[in-house]
């Protein structure tokens, strides 16, 4: 498991991409992630190309990404996902929370 984070040019993007499980296991990883930026983009992007896992703990960690980026009023795009990942976010109803592409 391994979470990159990266900034767009003009500082209005975060993207963040997982690798592998997304769980428990990422907690500190992914929170750093979006934190320790110093920066306030205007969107954010969780790219889960490479995720092969999800569980409910992650779906906690986005909610709390949703919460830090200003709630309903969030801007954050969930791309990329397999069809399991895929299941797991439809099951949970996150589409009525997150963009998901």
């Amino acid at each position: 498991m391994s979470i990159q984070a990266s900034m767009s040019a003009d500082s209005q993007v975060l993207t963040i991409s997982v690798k592998g499980r997304f769980d428990f296991g990422a907690h500190q990883d992914f929170r750093n992630a979006y934190e320790r930026s110093g920066l306030t983009p205007s969107e954010y992007v969780v790219d889960l190309q490479d995720t092969d896992y999800i569980d409910s703990s992650a779906l906690g960690m986005l909610l709390l990404l949703r919460d830090h980026a200003g709630g309903d009023a969030a801007d954050i795009r969930i791309v990329h996902c397999n069809p399991d990942v895929r299941k797991v976010l439809s099951i949970s109803n996150f589409e009525q929370l997150f963009s998901i592409e």
